[in-house]
């Protein structure tokens, strides 16, 4: 399968090596990844035959830029001479996040189902935007777009909701999408410290981002939650129709009390269908012993389907970070060569 990166940044790099590292596991699953292209904002390399991961890997860990690397590619190549060339499979979308415009994935993707090649991304902009619009020229163009990655990394939340909950109605979707919140939240109760004090500590492991205006304030749950809700309850919503509010207000005090009733804060995002109408929030709930949600721990994630046929169902767990994440895209990537058709 030959493959095409676009967007290098600590996702990429991990799945780089992490087909590297698993290319005897991979072969056993009838896959041999064969990465021809790697690019970036500031150009990208090419190999018709393949770059030669081991020496492209122990370039890019000495922090070079790509566009140096001349050993065995060509240099200073772009999106527009991929989609001349038209010599892969496959593209994995992976440029920074916009939630207001989408690009540049959005154009990637839209050119690469355009040109009857397989896509599989981590960016939840398109896929927030434009999904019914991405998903019609897929089908036209018989080609697959794989969004597992956007909605929860290693957790399989979308997929789950589109493979095991076919022919059901989804009348819910609950879910603790955010790690980063959920782990700032368990550090408040298990050490006694404050929020500022907790995000400090999450920043320091490299679980929240030097700007964590997005997970705190509950924007990435909104932007998971409302692909979820979008695909699977079929709805048209954006993040003005949300209820949101973030954990950013909490402080130890409040953490304390809950603890000592046995109850707990959770950043909880929820899609409720009621009366014909999905109401959508996103907040800080407090949820007792009881809860399914309420031993959700440190940097996991889950998410609850409820339905009218299937009944309910709960996923807990999945790991968090670049290579988690990495993984997920590698997911799609075996399965999309397994023949599995996420778009029908």
């Amino acid at each position: 399968m030959d493959i095409a990166i676009v967007g290098y940044g600590f996702v990429g790099q991990a799945l780089v090596q992490l087909i590297y590292d698993t290319k005897d596991r991979l072969r056993n699953e009838d896959i041999d990844p064969n990465i021809k292209y790697v690019i970036n904002s500031k150009g990208g390399i090419y190999n018709p035959n393949g770059i030669n991961l081991k020496n492209f890997i122990k370039f890019t860990n000495m922090d070079k830029d790509i566009n140096l690397y001349n050993e065995d590619s060509t240099i200073n190549v772009t999106f527009t001479d991929l989609i001349r060339e038209k010599d892969v499979d496959i593209v994995i979308e992976m440029t920074p996040t916009n939630l207001n415009t989408g690009e540049p994935g959005l154009s990637h993707i839209t050119k690469s189902l355009s040109n009857g090649i397989h896509v599989i991304t981590a960016n939840k902009g398109p896929i927030l935007l434009a999904y019914d619009e991405l998903y019609k020229i897929a089908k036209e163009n018989n080609v697959q777009l794989g969004i597992g990655c956007t909605t929860g990394g290693a957790l399989p939340s979308i997929n789950s909701g589109i493979v095991e909950l076919a022919g059901s109605k989804i009348t819910s979707i609950v879910g603790i999408l955010n790690g980063t919140t959920n782990f700032i939240l368990e550090e408040m109760e298990k050490n006694g410290i404050e929020y500022r004090e907790a995000l400090k500590k999450a920043q320091k492991l490299g679980i929240a981002e030097s700007d964590p205006t997005l997970d705190v304030k509950g924007f990435d749950t909104a932007s998971k939650l409302l692909i979820l809700t979008n695909i699977l309850m079929k709805t048209n919503k954006s993040i003005e129709d949300i209820q949101l509010r973030g954990i950013d207000s909490i402080n130890l005090s409040d953490i304390k009390e809950m603890a000592s009733i046995n109850k707990r804060y959770k950043l909880i995002g929820k899609s409720i269908l009621s009366k014909g109408q999905v109401q959508i929030s996103v907040k800080p709930e407090i949820i007792d012993a009881n809860d399914s949600f309420y031993n959700v721990s440190g940097k996991d994630k889950a998410v609850q389907y409820s339905s009218d046929t299937l009944g309910d169902f709960t996923i807990i767990g999945g790991a968090s970070g670049v290579v988690a994440a990495a993984a997920s895209i590698l997911r799609d990537l075996i399965n999309i060569n397994r023949g599995y058709q996420y778009i029908k």
